[in-house]
């Protein structure tokens, strides 16, 4: 075991889309014209709290989440299955790209106020982001060092402070 380094090596956000247990690397879409209804069954088979919304071309064009559909849809005076995404979703979409580190994610997600962030790679969404996911990683993180410094024999015989 390595021993973690005093300055946090930031970890990607492409190393996380490489991680095989990722939730959110199988992209799941959903195109504008397509019909609320529609979008929260994906939510609901997928176990999302959020979509991409993407044009024909793959193209990010907004983001839906359940926020979204309950704050907007509650608003509209017509039947839920005639609301179509496009109506509600959310135009200005704040993202990151593979490059970026979790950090840099956070600090997004904490100025935005957002719970989810499209990965977008090029024009293409690959991936989606959550704030429980980046707890889980800082979590799993700081136990790793507690576990590391568990194993970092203490030294208590010498007088004085000492370093190893």
């Amino acid at each position: 075991m390595l021993p973690p380094s005093e300055e946090r090596i930031a970890m990607k956000i492409k190393d996380l889309l490489n991680m095989k247990d990722f939730k959110y690397r199988a992209v799941v879409t959903v195109g504008p014209d397509e019909a609320v209804p529609a979008a929260i069954k994906k939510m609901i088979e997928h176990d999302r709290g959020s979509l991409p919304v993407c044009n024909g071309k793959g193209e990010l064009v907004g983001i839906i989440t359940e926020r979204d559909i309950v704050r907007k849809c509650f608003m509209l005076s017509t039947h839920l299955a005639d609301i179509k995404v496009q109506d509600i979703m959310t135009k200005q979409v704040a993202f990151i790209l593979p490059e970026d580190d979790l950090d840099y994610a956070i600090d997004i997600m904490k100025q935005k106020r957002i719970r989810h962030l499209p990965i977008v790679d090029g024009k293409k969404v690959a991936g989606m982001i959550s704030m429980r996911d980046l707890l889980g990683f800082q979590y799993e993180e700081t136990k790793a060092k507690i576990r590391y410094a568990s194993l970092v024999p203490r030294r208590t015989h010498l007088g004085g402070t000492t370093e190893l």
